[in-house]
């Protein structure tokens, strides 16, 4: 019966751990665009240069 209690406060401590983690995540910023780092990768903003040899 005591494990039961302890498991019970060990997942209590760690959703508010992420919740925390998340909150913090929120206030700093991290979740602002999600959307235009995930396009950049797709459009290539480099020109083709006289050096590139491309057969």
């Amino acid at each position: 019966m005591h494990i039961i209690f302890f498991m019970i406060g060990i997942s209590l401590l760690m959703a508010l751990g992420f919740l925390g983690a998340f909150l913090w995540s929120i206030r700093t910023g991290q979740q602002d665009d999600l959307y235009t780092p995930s396009m950049r990768i797709l459009l290539d903003d480099n020109e083709p240069t006289a050096t590139d040899t491309t057969v």
